[in-house]
């Protein structure tokens, strides 16, 4: 095929790369060692390159020739041979653990630098050029957190912003919204970024030792989401986990039984809006988008009624006919909350306070808080993307992979989100990944450029290659086969050219 001669840069991508070090092996899909790989796309020509993360963890098992670094399914144990007092004493520093660096799940883009991330407190500089591993930056330095997303968002100054979790700090577990700068003031050239970091505000926690387990969050113009789901991390069962012989995953724990709180948090004031807003228990991991209109927040997630999803991945369900055998007892569904923010506060109790036309509710009950039920848009969709310069705003479009009962995506897809229309793009034995949108310069409409996904065969014979979408219409305008062993991974993002600094800068 052919590609638009405007699409120059590079496509980054992070995932899970190694699960077999020496004779051990990770029990979960989501611990092996971070690979990252690249797609740089020059003068309508494809190159690509992959490299292991240089993370300390990959270091130090590597030298083992074995997992001497724990991750979240799997733990790992020192060194036997290691004196009787050292073993004592790891025991001891294990309560809040000394996390991994393993930066697997995305890339974060922090003023003119790229950092491949995780869910801990570490990061780690990349140049998305060479996909060199840099230097290591520890949050809590800079800000107490234990554990922080790997969905930032960036606003129009080009500032991060981000949420981590600090636990049991100075006898309180909190959630707290940091901004990270675009860039330092002139006389501090030789400083990071993150020297300038601060906290927006933070939320305290609804329990002191079940902080609530999330992976993304929300923003508009005004606010910022988070959502506080019954799926938590005990902290209690954390801090012994090592001693038991148990992985941290399995301190993790949903309560069906229990309510899911939004917390709505003026980005202006930095104070949260008074008024209790709730659903029923769900599990999610990624919002898709948020706007405000006429007084409410719109909210659209990717929700489960359960937690059945991450055990999927254990690598002893990861067999042979994974695809075929592999169940979700909870399809991911599309759900578009609805939260009137200025409401009538005369209202009649039970009365939908909702003066949108949806088909979501919100109904104010007489303890004062506001139960929300929402409109389902569609069913089947998950990584899901948007055109990010309608981050925040009311926006039609979600790029996402379609996924039915088993959690491997076979489908691209592309929802609209207001006509409820969905397109695919789908092939025999296909596997594609998380769909990342990049519009034409100067566009002037939503779905106006390229959707571009890696696309891992599921015959091992078969090449994988990278595929190029238009993005209004689904067609293929190209793509670009790769004869290396390419594997499954989970996001990334588009690198402009001209957001890249040249290689002697």
């Amino acid at each position: 095929g052919q590609l638009p001669t405007w699409l120059q840069g590079i496509l980054l991508r992070n995932g899970p790369g190694m699960h077999t070090i020496g004779d051990s092996k990770y029990n979960h899909w989501f611990d092996g060692l971070a690979l990252l790989h690249s797609f740089t796309f020059k003068n309508g020509d494809v190159y690509y390159r992959s490299k292991y993360l240089r993370s300390d963890t990959y270091n130090c098992n590597i030298e083992a020739n074995r997992i001497v670094v724990s991750e979240f399914g799997t733990m790992a144990y020192p060194d036997p041979c290691k004196n009787i007092f050292a073993k004592a004493f790891s025991y001891l520093s294990h309560t809040i653990p000394e996390f991994t660096d393993n930066c697997l799940i995305n890339i974060m883009k922090a003023g003119d630098d790229f950092y491949a991330t995780g869910e801990t407190n570490f990061i780690r500089k990349i140049n998305p050029q060479t996909l060199e591993t840099l230097e290591k930056v520890d949050y809590n330095k800079y800000v107490a957190v234990n554990v922080a997303t790997s969905h930032p968002h960036y606003d129009s100054a080009g500032n991060v912003l981000n949420m981590g979790t600090s636990i049991v700090d100075k006898g309180k577990t909190k959630y707290l919204l940091f901004k990270i700068p675009p860039a330092v003031p002139e006389q501090e050239k030789k400083k990071s970024c993150f020297k300038h970091l601060e906290v927006v505000c933070s939320i305290p926690s609804r329990s002191l030792l079940h902080p609530s387990y999330y992976h993304s969050f929300g923003i508009t113009e005004n606010y910022i989401i988070f959502i506080e789901q019954p799926f938590r991390l005990d902290i209690v069962k954390m801090a012994t986990a090592y001693i038991r012989g148990v992985s941290w995953a399995s301190c993790l724990a949903f309560n069906k039984d229990d309510k899911t709180w939004f917390h709505f948090i003026d980005r202006k004031t930095k104070k949260e809006v008074s008024t209790k807003f709730y659903t029923d228990a769900l599990v999610f991991f990624h919002h898709i988008n948020a706007y405000e209109e006429d007084g409410h927040i719109i909210f659209d997630i990717i929700a489960y009624t359960d937690n059945s999803l991450y055990d999927m991945f254990y690598l002893k369900n990861l067999s042979k006919d994974f695809a075929e055998n592999a169940r979700l007892t909870s399809i991911p569904t599309c759900k578009r909350f609805v939260v009137p923010l200025q409401h009538d506060k005369d209202a009649v109790l039970d009365s939908n306070l909702v003066t949108l036309p949806s088909a979501a509710t919100a109904v104010k009950e007489k303890d004062g808080n506001i139960y929300c039920q929402p409109e389902i848009l569609c069913e089947g969709i998950e990584l899901p993307r948007i055109n990010y310069d309608y981050n925040g705003k009311k926006y039609k479009y979600v790029f996402a992979t379609e996924v039915q009962w088993s959690p491997v995506p076979t489908k691209i897809a592309k929802f609209n989100t207001q006509t409820k229309e969905m397109l695919h793009w789908g092939q025999d034995d296909c596997w594609p990944s998380e769909p990342i949108f990049v519009p034409r310069p100067d566009a002037k409409e939503e779905d106006d450029g390229v959707v571009l996904t890696c696309v891992v065969k599921t015959d091992p014979k078969d090449p994988p290659f990278l595929l190029v979408l238009d993005a209004k219409t689904f067609t293929e305008l190209g793509r670009a086969t790769v004869n290396v062993e390419m594997h499954m991974d989970l996001h990334g993002m588009f690198i402009p050219q001209q957001d890249m600094k040249t290689e002697t800068e």
